[in-house]
């Protein structure tokens, strides 16, 4: 209510003001009949006129038809000396002049008007935290947030259960800080989440807002640098000091990359905006004067590129992981975000979850809404079932549908070929993730896909995984050479993937016998750190090694296509047939050829 009669007022001041101009400058209709002062002069000595009033130099008078005439005459008093000697009444008026308090306000208008304006931007702000007024270039950015504008809960947050427990543990220290304090404990100082994006660091901080009962201060990393040296220090030091005012609370300081990244790592020098941010913020949060009550908590996508000053014990003493979901939390997470739309009796989200592996908890939340969203195209008042939510996991996985995309027949074929080439491999070599469906529908920049999904989630993958995952990706353009006798740019990202994976699996796994159990990371670990040095001899025996690998997987690509090509020609058939085949589609293919 507060700015609604701020702005009230100005906008009355503003038609007060414009109500006064009109009135000053409205021109009333003037019907007078301009008379020259020469006819005027005859007219007097025809003495057709029975009297005049003066006004300054204007002479107006009306005849006896009720017209109404005007003359100016000189400035010269000698020219009303003819009008005396004619005997006529003259009637001589006083010139009016605006009253002193209008002719004041109209010159004060403009001044009036810039005052009002300065101060109406000057106190309008773009948050509580008062950082969003254009003059205040030093205060804080951050949002005031109370619990009751936060409506997320612990409870609304799913499959990062271990994340979660640390920061309930933040959350009933400040709730009850003596049953901490009696047992001899301190609190940590800052809480940084990292983690993949996606994964719910945002969604933690806001949970916390809504549990802790205190005032919760949100401000972005990016909030803080700005183009003059000096601002993002100020801003840091004004966040602090309104902390310390309401303490106990928690200042939430999202992608803190932005402003904490290692120093001396830019071209800016020592002495740049951002490293002086930083500079500021690492003796706001250990520095002499205490922040008792004042709980940082940061979130980052890039925990590996911030300075170390900014992650030792003091200042980010507890750091959380906050993984991508397993089977578990992904179906925890789904159950969570279903509760918002109608569901079918038919879905079972435990085989959704194990579909999805990889998917991060933002992700899942798209692929829920992606459903929703289809139901709502259908206008039935149909619910979400069991078929619906697979398109939707199509869609998000692969990207949506382009049947508008005109192919050539032979195009199509072999496109059908090269899909069919990726799932025969897949399908025949051991150990390999089971073939889900391969459809030639194009999706997104693919004119065809072939997916796998695991049966469980891995977190390290074995040397034998990782040769099979070679000899998948090139089984399509095996197959391409061995029916046509021709190869087609259609398997550019497969040999990208692969010539990635078989260096990883040299340079940095250690999975190669001519090189050994040695590092050889193409990044740097560190900025400014230059990295392993490679001689130019070691380099020459990566390019074999790596080509030796790839030449490995092609050759049993080859093999397995030429032994099992009745199966391939009847995979693609199929897929020329039908467009997508499923896992059992396969499966009888692959019976009924044997």
């Amino acid at each position: 209510m507060k700015y609604f009669y701020k702005n009230l007022s100005i906008w009355l001041v503003i038609g007060l003001v414009g109500i006064l101009l009109l009135n000053v400058f409205k021109q009333q209709p003037d019907s007078t009949i301009h008379v020259s002062y020469t006819d005027f002069l005859k007219q007097v000595q025809r003495g057709v006129i029975p009297d005049i009033r003066i006004q300054g130099n204007t002479i107006t008078w009306t005849n006896s038809n009720g017209e109404t005439f005007k003359s100016v005459s000189p400035e010269n008093p000698a020219a009303i000396d003819p009008l005396l000697k004619s005997g006529i009444n003259i009637e001589v008026r006083e010139t009016t002049k605006p009253h002193w308090f209008l002719q004041t306000f109209l010159s004060w208008v403009p001044f009036l008007l810039i005052i009002v304006l300065w101060f109406f931007f000057t106190q309008q702000s773009g948050d509580k935290g008062g950082g969003g007024k254009a003059m205040a270039f030093g205060k804080s950015r951050a949002r005031l947030i109370d619990d009751q504008e936060s409506k997320v809960k612990f409870k609304d947050i799913a499959g990062v259960d271990e994340a979660k427990d640390e920061l309930v543990e933040v959350v009933d220290f400040l709730k009850d800080p003596s049953r901490f304090t009696e047992a001899g404990a301190r609190i940590p100082k800052g809480v940084l989440l990292y983690g993949e994006p996606g994964t719910g660091k945002t969604l933690l901080a806001k949970a916390i807002a809504g549990e802790a009962g205190v005032p919760f201060f949100s401000i972005s990393g990016s909030n803080f640098v700005e183009m003059y040296v000096g601002i993002g220090a100020s801003r840091v030091r004004d966040l602090f000091k309104e902390g310390k005012k309401k303490a106990p609370c928690i200042i939430f300081i999202d992608e803190i990359d932005a402003v904490g990244r290692h120093r001396s790592s830019g071209g800016g020098g020592g002495n740049d905006e951002r490293e002086q941010t930083l500079n500021q913020l690492l003796v706001e949060m250990d520095g002499f004067e205490g922040n008792e009550g004042v709980i940082i908590i940061a979130a980052t996508n890039r925990q590996d590129i911030l300075d170390p000053a900014l992650l030792r014990p003091g200042r980010f003493d507890r750091q959380v992981m906050v993984p991508l979901p397993d089977v578990g939390g992904r179906e925890q997470i789904l159950k969570v975000h279903a509760q918002k739309i109608q569901v079918s009796d038919d879905v079972n989200w435990k085989i959704i979850a194990k579909g999805t592996p990889g998917f991060s908890g933002a992700e899942l939340a798209n692929m829920v809404n992606e459903a929703a969203l289809l139901v709502a195209r259908k206008k039935d008042g149909s619910k979400v079932t069991m078929d619906i939510l697979e398109k939707a996991k199509d869609k998000v996985m692969m990207g949506a549908e382009r049947r508008s995309l005109i192919i050539t027949d032979k195009e199509k074929k072999i496109t059908a070929c090269h899909e069919a080439g990726h799932a025969l491999v897949a399908w025949m070599l051991p150990g390999a993730d089971p073939v889900h469906k391969v459809t030639i529908i194009p999706r997104g920049k693919a004119l065809g896909l072939t997916m796998q999904l695991p049966e469980e989630d891995k977190l390290s993958h074995s040397k034998s995984y990782l040769f099979n995952n070679l000899c998948i990706l090139l089984g399509g353009r095996v197959a391409e050479e061995t029916v046509f006798a021709d190869v087609t740019t259609g398997a550019g990202n497969d040999i990208d993937r692969v010539s990635d994976l078989a260096r990883k699996m040299v340079c940095e796994w250690g999975m190669s016998e001519e090189i050994g159990t040695i590092t050889f990371k193409a990044a740097s670990p560190a900025p400014g750190y230059p990295g392993p040095i490679v001689s130019e001899a070691t380099a020459v025996k990566i390019d074999d090694a790596v080509k030796s690998l790839i030449a490995s997987a092609y050759s049993t690509s080859k093999k397995t296509i030429m032994d099992k090509r009745k199966i391939l020609d009847a995979m693609t058939q199929a897929l020329l047939d039908h467009e997508t085949i499923s896992h059992e589609d396969i499966k009888k293919i692959v019976m009924d050829n044997s």
